[in-house]
């Protein structure tokens, strides 16, 4: 394609909607032509995000699919489940390319989704078009799809986990652990006791401990990449940093898999096989034996670095995933799979290094 795709953000003001403008500002092939807020609607966006001055010159407007049809050839929506499913199919009616960050189109089984949000779908025929959003799992599905659905962020970081060892058949496909660790940004731009400074700052609590609505989601991915059902134990907890995602997943090797490991030295058989697995992923970085991952190497990027552990003394391989919840957990993951949607290099705009200060 050789002029720039025109493309607006709907839900523009929350942390993700300002994570996509940051990321899509500097983009080669695209052309933010609209930004939609409908508590804003009339205020100047670079009045809102002042950091945007002189670089975003766009008034916000009111989430009406006529208006915003007129004004650009794609759009993300950065909404609230349950919205995103009504203000969608109106989009896709009026030929808008769509790339959706809730929940709402993650789910190819209609049951799960409604368990999971305790939402009536109003357009289940969707579920069975949509794509989900993750480039390493569904890259030739993403090319030309018209609607995406982008991955969460705590999936993201444990499917791209456990995905080498359910692919070799390494692992007992019911023994996966994972104990994630998020940012104060992946709760959202929002106000409330639990997320005031003087709750948060020094403290580090659980949450969502049973029946998290990641999980099924999760699991959904999993069992497609396992070819085998596959159940997850899952326990998500806030930290006191703004963004950033540190995931450590469990597995118990199942015969082949435990004799593979205690033949050779395990965390080079480990290493070697996600370095195979990942070799032509851009954005997954295996780092050596030895080395270990931390978020401030991804704060601010695209990258997810990936360590695989063999724990020989408890019988567990250990694999730590650390990635930006913002960033390959949520905004910059977009970009990459628009990229590939709309034919353009899949690294176009995502080179940035993680923020190293």
């Amino acid at each position: 394609m050789n002029s720039k795709t025109r493309i607006g953000i709907i839900g523009a003001t929350g942390y993700v909607g300002l994570e996509l403008i940051t990321w899509l500002a500097g983009h080669p092939n695209f052309d933010i032509t609209c930004v939609a807020s409908h508590t804003h609607c009339g205020e100047r966006f670079a009045d809102f995000f002042p950091a945007f001055r002189g670089l975003i010159d766009l008034d916000f407007i009111e989430p009406d699919p006529r208006q915003i049809a007129e004004a650009c050839d794609c759009c993300v929506t950065a909404l609230p489940h349950g919205v995103s499913s009504v203000l969608v199919p109106q989009l896709l009616a009026l030929g808008l390319t769509v790339l959706d960050h809730s929940g709402d189109f993650r789910f190819k089984d209609q049951a799960v989704y409604e368990a999971a949000y305790h939402l009536q779908h109003p357009c289940p025929e969707l579920l069975q078009t949509a794509v989900y959003g993750l480039p390493e799992l569904h890259r030739q599905q993403l090319a030309g799809c018209r609607l995406i659905a982008n991955p969460g962020c705590y999936p993201t970081g444990t499917i791209l986990a456990a995905w080498p060892l359910l692919a070799a058949g390494l692992i007992e496909p019911d023994s996966l652990i994972a104990d994630a660790v998020s940012g104060i940004s992946g709760s959202g731009r929002k106000a409330g006791a639990d997320y005031n400074y003087c709750e948060l700052a020094e403290n580090y609590k659980p949450y969502g401990v049973t029946r998290h609505r990641h999980l099924p989601e999760m699991e959904q991915e999993l069992s497609l990449a396992a070819g085998q059902a596959v159940t997850l134990s899952f326990t998500p907890h806030l930290a006191p940093m703004k963004r950033g995602m540190l995931i450590t997943l469990y597995a118990r090797p199942n015969a082949a898999g435990r004799r593979e490991l205690e033949q050779t030295t395990g965390d080079a058989f480990l290493y070697r096989r996600f370095a195979e697995h990942y070799k032509n992923e851009p954005f997954i970085r295996v780092l050596r034996p030895g080395q270990l991952p931390a978020t401030s190497q991804v704060a601010g990027s695209n990258f997810l670095d990936l360590v695989p552990v063999w724990d020989g003394h408890s019988g567990v391989i250990k694999v730590f995933s650390a990635l930006d919840n913002l960033g390959k957990g949520a905004a910059s993951q977009a970009v990459q799979a628009l990229n590939i949607c709309l034919g353009y290099p899949e690294t176009a705009g995502l080179s940035a290094p993680g923020r190293v200060l």
